[in-house]
This record gives structure tokens, sequence and C-alpha cells, in this order.
């Protein structure tokens, strides 16, 4: 496990090896959630990128308005 160390900014780096693998780049935005205590960092991705990401998704067992809760 990585560990990073706060500045007395509040400021983090995260390591090149993690900004490899997840492909992060300077002046790309992080969406910041906490959950129960736990802090994480989401790459902000561009709506178009999510063109075609449920292809071939089956949509026979998908419900009708009236039938949710």
């Amino acid at each position: 496990m990585t560990q990073v160390t706060i500045s007395s900014k509040y400021q983090v780096v995260i390591p090149k090896e993690v900004r490899q693998q997840v492909s992060l780049h300077t002046g790309q935005k992080l969406a910041v959630i906490v959950k129960e205590g736990v802090i994480t960092l989401l790459p902000d991705k561009p709506l178009h990128s999510f063109r075609g990401f449920l292809k071939g998704m089956p949509i026979d067992r998908v419900r009708e308005k009236k039938d949710r809760l």
C-alpha cells in the first residue's frame, strides 16, 4: 500500500505509479467523496467518454415505470 503525507497546506502528492495506472494528467479534475471516514478521489470524466459503455446490456428485464417502487 502506498502512503502519502499531508503537507502544512493540506496537500498530498499522488504517487507516479498511481497516476500512471489511472492515466491522470495535469489540470484534470478529481471528485472527492467522503463516506464513513474514507476519502475517495475519482477522476472526473467528460460525459462523452461514457458513450456506449452499456452496449450489450440485456433490456428484457428492465421494469416499466409503473412497476417501480
